[in-house]
């Protein structure tokens, strides 16, 4: 990677439900909170870091659709947030037509790559929120990243679909992304009052090694809710156990 280009991570697992746009969020704030300039990418067509930071979907003039598929740059399509170091491109369900649209493009799974070129100087970090699936969008992300983390939850099936997703990791290295690599396992929605989060962490712990994080968030009912305000768990509460681990683990981000 060349020298003050960003570091661009996707968060990725195909499962729904795993923490994977809630840690998007609250990685991108901290790394904000840390001082480092960030820019989040909402990449999934349902909008929920878009809305978790307090934008509308529904009123969007400028959006990711617009530069991946050359409507409008990349910097049409940021938007501020209430942090000074952290910008966001938002989505809405027009990027699920982006799918379809690029279907017939030459060098399609670069696409996201090439619009994200003429701000890869101006942040130290970029993170992509990947839909929950290994379709078109998701390999564009992949495509144009340095680094993948994988959201694991400690409950049951969790580690279903996972040798899937490494299997994909594997052929965008081969094919397309040779510098990809993956940073980490984010082990979530964890409870050590249950045997089941103990083992569930223990056996993604064996399975990974040194590739899973330190960190690990717990559930936290602060964490729930504050998406329903827009906001990060840093501005709904920064004294909650949520807010800490986050920022926890976005200290591992900078110094892996």
């Amino acid at each position: 990677m060349r020298e003050n280009m960003a570091r661009i991570i996707s968060i990725v697992n195909q499962k729904g439900g795993v923490g994977k746009t809630t840690t998007a969020i609250n990685l991108s704030v901290a790394l904000g909170v840390y001082e480092k300039s960030t820019l989040l990418i909402d990449f999934d067509p349902q909008g929920n870091a878009t809305s978790g930071l307090g934008l509308s979907k529904d009123n969007l003039e400028s959006q990711i659709y617009d530069a991946l598929i050359g409507n409008e740059t990349i910097e049409k399509s940021i938007h501020s947030s209430k942090l000074k170091k952290l910008d966001i491109c938002p989505s809405n369900i027009n990027l699920t037509g982006a799918e379809i649209e690029l279907v017939k493009e030459f060098s399609r799974e670069q696409k996201l790559k090439e619009a994200l070129a003429p701000v890869n100087d101006k942040y130290e970090y970029i993170i992509i929120d990947c839909p929950p699936s290994l379709g078109l969008l998701t390999v564009n992300a992949l495509t144009a990243s340095t680094d993948v983390i994988i959201p694991i939850q400690c409950e049951y099936y969790a580690l279903e679909g996972v040798s899937q997703l490494l299997n994909t990791i594997r052929l965008i290295q081969k094919s397309l992304n040779p510098g990809l690599d993956i940073m980490g396992i984010l082990l979530t929605m964890y409870d050590r009052r249950l045997n089941l989060s103990r083992q569930v962490a223990k056996e993604v712990r064996r399975y990974f090694k040194e590739k899973v994080f330190e960190s690990v968030i717990h559930r936290n009912v602060k964490l729930s809710e504050s998406p329903s305000f827009g906001q990060s768990i840093f501005h709904y509460d920064i004294s909650s156990s949520g807010a800490k681990h986050y920022l926890s683990m976005a200290g591992e981000v900078i110094t892996k």
